[in-house]
């Protein structure tokens, strides 16, 4: 479908779910390419994408919408990987991370057990023209949807890629959640920057590895950040000493939102930033920062229309109301949205 048509009928889906009139979207800056974050799934023997609804595995051999190298990677690994008898069920994911211009590149196998069948292709990629600048083993046994497990294995190299968004370092670990399209991430720090306004003091809730809490305490803003990923939180903090802020300018909080944002909400705050996965807010949490916090602007970064769309009679009914919507254009060619919305008081 032709891009701008894409876009054209994100804003017409987007203005239903809503009920809003909403704007245009802001297009991702690349229509291809743009994926930083490569993964694919193994399974009867082959490597691949799920398809959809379903846990059938279709074999890939190129996916435009990923970087050039993380694409490179994974299939120079999985070339090793099939050329020795490795037992069905330990081989699940392979997970790369790259910088958007491609510099930098870590990868990460994830499998049930850390088999001696695995040493011989390991041990082969990493001496190829294609070795990453990192490479990671993940145990993961637990059934389920989520991709990585708890445990991971430094194999060889760095500990995490170095991207830059908006004049500011991020350090990214395997593990770690970080926006995959690098360039409309920009666009969103952008975006939210100038929906806090003059907000001196701001409250980032899932916030990562510091992808707005950052830029946000660099304006001059005291920032408290609360992220449930361990590791997310070790990156922000390594982030804060790499982009030499103040100390005390940002205080970073490991734990559930719905937790930490017991104690962090008796103070006063200025705006709140939410940023939470597709699965959206729980209630406690729009009510933590809707009833009980009440600052006097609040910038939602959505992920999921349709968990926005159930929350947004919610929020109106707590006396606030939108001030902004802005629709971005993260995944072209699928049906995702990322969508600030601004509410005030």
């Amino acid at each position: 479908m032709p891009y701008a048509e894409q876009l054209a009928r994100k804003r017409k889906e987007l203005s239903r779910l809503l009920g809003l009139d909403v704007p245009a979207l802001i297009p991702s800056p690349s229509e291809s390419g743009f994926r930083s974050k490569v993964a694919f799934v193994f399974g009867n023997g082959v490597m691949g994408h799920y398809a959809l609804a379903s846990q059938r595995i279709i074999p890939i051999e190129e996916c435009p919408v990923h970087h050039e190298r993380g694409n490179r990677i994974a299939f120079a690994l999985r070339d090793r990987l099939a050329r020795v008898r490795i037992a069905p069920g330990i081989l699940r994911h392979i997970v790369i991370r790259t910088t958007a211009d491609g510099r930098e590149a870590s990868a990460m196998l994830v499998v049930t057990r850390n088999d001696k069948s695995l040493r011989t292709p390991v041990k082969g990629f990493l001496a190829s023209p294609e070795k990453p600048d990192g490479f990671f083993v993940n145990i993961h046994t637990k059934p389920g949807p989520y991709m990585v497990g708890e445990e991971t294995i430094k194999i060889e190299g760095r500990s995490h890629v170095k991207e830059t968004v908006g004049g500011l370092s991020y350090l990214v670990s395997p593990t770690a959640f970080f926006q995959t399209n690098v360039g409309a991430a920009e666009i969103l720090v952008k975006l939210v920057l100038e929906q806090i306004g003059a907000a001196k003091r701001v409250l980032d809730l899932y916030c990562g590895s510091g992808l707005f809490s950052l830029p946000i305490a660099k304006s001059g803003a005291a920032v408290t950040a609360i992220e449930e990923n361990r590791q997310a939180i070790v990156d922000a903090e390594a982030n804060v000493r790499l982009n030499r802020l103040p100390p005390g300018q940002v205080r970073f909080i490991a734990g559930r939102v719905e937790d930490a944002l017991a104690r962090a909400g008796r103070d006063p705050w200025d705006a709140v930033v939410l940023d939470p996965p597709r699965q959206g807010c729980p209630p406690a949490v729009i009510a933590g920062v809707f009833e009980r916090i009440r600052p006097a602007r609040v910038v939602y970064v959505s992920c999921n229309p349709d968990a926005l769309a159930k929350e947004l009679p919610v929020i109106l009914k707590t006396g606030y109301r939108v001030m902004r919507v802005q629709p971005v254009d993260m995944f072209p060619h699928t049906d995702h949205i990322e969508t600030v919305v601004t509410f005030t008081r």
